[in-house]
């Protein structure tokens, strides 16, 4: 950046507050929320939404549970308007929602916007104007003193046509491009408007106070908001809103902290759809809280149908990386964190304790309408545990962690080689490919065992060299009787490291799954999988594919 001289940008002054209360502060319940992707969001689409798109989002906003939801602009266009009176015409508001419409303080755009009203039983009224001094200046050329008695004319406009307003009218206003507006001229025009419309214990007033442009880090606005709440009158019957952008990416935590510096209310979209970098996003603000023990009092538990409906009407694609609702934000390609997911599921399933604790994942997918099945996902960055998680969870087969490492590297020289991720199926084929399809130069054809005491006697079958043979032998076991009977006529030497077995499939048609780590004289460990009805003719199939495997 060395082409771009010096001064051309400054930083944002500090705010004088030097008893901020904010930072010792927790987030202990939900704000107000209200939605603003009928409107924010709807002006900054490439192709905005028509009537039926518009319906559509505006059903799933009352699923998700929003009460208050900024429908339009009716004054500024005809669709507005029509969006609206449908809703109204259609008795499609619930008697304890909301509706909030954006408007300038002109007469013209004010009697529109009642017009457009008429009918709807509680509507906010959102009257804003600009007051940063870049406003001021470059684009109005006003005064203080002119840009308050804008305001205030606003507000002397809104009581003159809610007096013949039958539903309940509240009154919002935004002193827009608040943080670049003096904090004692915000304030000042803040009180004046709140006075002219006569707050009261029952007539509170919306203040609220957007990071149109974010411009300073998050505690800046924290300190802007805790500044605000100082020095408001009838701060007790004032509510408190916020409405960041996201210029600086950081719009998340500069709510946060606002919300820990007082406010009460958030204005934002779902998925941070909005004008330049996007709104706030309130998916994310909501599952922050619930991660931390907060009911958001909204819905979220079908992210995949928010995302869709979202997604259709606004024609914008979520990014993978999205926190909590992308694609891959709960999938893991690392052979460590695969490895760590997998043991915190294996010990969540143990244990007994709610408290959801699984390293990786903060969120339990579950709980917004995900599944376990793509946590873990292999391609050449993956490990062991990863491979071994996608057989179980997708297709029940309980690798003995000692056989991790073996499966593991053979999946990853496909990967190498393909230079793509595998998907479960393609990791079964290899999985069946490597032992149930391998190449043979022993067959195993039947087997049966008698055990007296701890005696195994077994009579075993098996084609070798292109011979036909029967043997028998004993040991204490089935696996060690066959392996006596094999080696009367077997040439290759082999010790069994270890063996374990688990039921497969359905209780109804359950198959016995064995694998066994045989090693060589030459300290190859190699091992065999195999399935069968009986347990012990799976484990003696198991030996036979693990030789297939280690002497071919």
């Amino acid at each position: 950046m060395n082409q771009v001289k010096m001064g051309k940008y400054r930083p944002y002054p500090q705010i004088d507050l030097p008893n901020r209360q904010w930072p010792t502060k927790t987030i202990t319940k939900a704000p107000k929320w209200c939605s603003v992707d009928l409107r924010d969001g709807n002006q900054a689409l490439i192709n905005p939404m028509d009537m039926n798109k518009k319906l559509e989002l505006f059903t799933l906003l009352l699923k998700l549970g929003f009460k208050e939801i900024e429908v339009g602009f009716p004054s500024a266009s005809k669709v507005e308007f029509d969006f609206l009176r449908r809703l109204v015409d259609d008795k499609l508001i619930p008697d304890d929602v909301t509706v909030q419409v954006l408007v300038q303080a002109r007469e013209h755009l004010i009697k529109r916007s009642f017009e457009a009203l008429e009918g709807v039983k509680k509507a906010t009224v959102h009257l804003y104007n600009s007051t940063s001094t870049a406003q001021r200046k470059i684009v109005f050329g006003k005064s203080k003193e002119e840009i308050v008695n804008l305001a205030l004319n606003g507000v002397d406009l809104v009581k003159k046509y809610e007096k013949d307003f039958e539903g309940e009218v509240f009154l919002e206003y935004s002193p827009e491009s608040f943080t670049g507006t003096e904090l004692e001229f915000a304030c000042a025009i803040s009180n004046a408007v709140t006075a002219r419309w006569g707050i009261s214990p029952t007539r509170k007033v919306i203040i609220n106070l957007p990071a149109t442009v974010e411009m300073a880090t998050p505690n800046v606005y924290a300190d802007q908001i805790e500044w605000m709440a100082n020095h408001l009158d009838n701060r007790e019957n004032v509510i408190i809103s916020t409405h960041t952008h996201n210029d600086r990416g950081t719009s998340i935590a500069a709510t946060e902290l606002a919300l820990l510096a007082g406010a009460d209310r958030v204005e934002g979209t779902l998925l941070s759809n909005g004008e330049r970098t996007g709104n706030v996003d309130i998916i994310t603000l909501a599952l922050n809280m619930l991660t931390q023990g907060v009911n958001p009092q909204l819905d979220f538990s079908d992210i995949n149908e928010v995302l869709d409906v979202v997604e259709r009407c606004t024609e914008m694609v979520t990014h993978a990386r999205h926190p909590y609702v992308g694609e891959l934000v709960y999938t893991a390609f690392s052979g460590s964190h695969q490895d760590a997911i997998n043991k915190g599921l294996a010990y969540r399933k143990k244990s007994a304790d709610s408290f959801w604790e699984v390293p990786y994942l903060p969120i339990d997918p579950q709980d917004v309408g995900r599944t376990y099945e793509s946590i873990i996902r292999i391609n050449s960055q993956s490990g062991k545990g990863g491979v071994a998680f996608i057989l179980e969870k997708n297709f029940g087969y309980q690798l003995p962690k000692a056989m991790h490492p073996e499966i593991g590297k053979i999946v990853q020289a496909v990967t190498d080689e393909k230079g793509r991720e595998l998907s479960p199926q393609e990791i079964l084929e290899i999985f069946n490919d490597t032992y149930f399809n391998a190449p043979e130069h022993i067959s195993f054809v039947d087997y049966t065992v008698k055990s007296v005491k701890k005696i195994s006697t077994c009579t075993l079958k098996y084609n070798y060299k292109g011979k036909k043979i029967v043997a028998k032998g004993e040991g204490n076991g089935p696996i060690d009787a066959s392996k006596d009977a094999l080696m009367k006529d077997y040439e290759n030497e082999f010790s069994i490291n270890s063996y374990s077995e688990h039921s497969f499939g359905d209780k109804s048609s359950a198959m016995a799954v064995a694998y066994i780590e045989i090693q060589t004289d030459d300290t190859l460990s190699c091992y065999g999988v195999a399935t069968d009805n009986d347990i012990a003719t799976a484990s003696v199939k198991a030996m036979f594919c693990a030789l297939n495997r280690a002497f071919n």
